[in-house]
């Protein structure tokens, strides 16, 4: 059973979401402000959060960060329509997906269940295709949701690593952004081009502090593609 943390500062909209994950058959546990969030984060474990930006005193930012020190708990991030840059700041900094305000409760489940999809065990009927990958000095271990640089491990987010399988799974081929959402996200989800791009730099510069320049490469006008992938000398 999957626990749903709702960090938000209005309690109806914690009960709106509560109400339609707990229908969804997803347990539920509940923050008022950044501070409860760390709080029950630590008490709780869950196995993924729902977490709004604009909060007073620590927000969802800052209570992201935190988490990403010693986690890599799945974030859907809540934002209000005219906080774009908050909304990029959050993808860049770890976030996993975001939904702006006001939502539907639908999509809000639906893409709480294609993130934990990804972040998931595989089932054993999919075990055959979730042998490790490699290319250059990179390895990627999808049974064990692994990525290594050289024998260094990198830490990725579910979705980080949905998108860095997908070009190991055709290493030759450029990828449109739209094809990047199809295998990170799933068909029939409409996820902004700008959103796509946040995932790429994040992937980008966590495989560029391990020493790896080139992991992904942008072919402009088309999309990207996957890069040499080796330590720099």
């Amino acid at each position: 059973m999957h626990r749903i943390l709702v960090v938000d500062d209005d309690a109806h909209i914690r009960d709106v979401i509560c109400f339609a994950l707990d229908k969804a058959g997803y347990t539920t546990s509940v923050a008022k402000d950044g501070v409860e969030a760390l709080s029950r984060f630590s008490a709780d474990r869950p196995s993924l959060i729902v977490l709004d930006i604009g909060m007073p005193e620590i927000d969802g930012l800052e209570v992201c960060r935190r988490i990403r020190k010693s986690s890599e708990v799945p974030i859907l991030f809540l934002s209000a329509r005219d906080d774009e840059v908050d909304r990029v700041i959050g993808l860049e900094i770890g976030g996993d997906d975001y939904v702006t305000k006001p939502f539907s409760p639908r999509e809000l489940v639906a893409r709480v269940g294609v993130i934990l999809k990804r972040t998931g065990k595989p089932e054993a009927a999919a075990a055959q295709d979730d042998r490790p990958l490699k290319h250059g000095d990179i390895v990627l271990d999808p049974a064990r949701h692994e990525a290594r640089l050289d024998g260094i491990a990198i830490h990725l987010t579910g979705l980080e690593f949905a998108i860095l399988r997908a070009f190991f799974s055709r290493p030759g081929m450029v990828f449109t952004r739209d094809q990047i959402v199809g295998s990170a996200y799933g068909d029939n989800f409409h996820i902004s081009s700008r959103t796509v791009d946040s995932h790429v730099r994040n992937i980008r510069a966590k495989f560029a502090d391990a020493g790896c320049r080139a992991v992904i490469e942008t072919v402009h006008g088309v999309g990207f593609r996957l890069a040499a992938c080796t330590v720099d000398a």
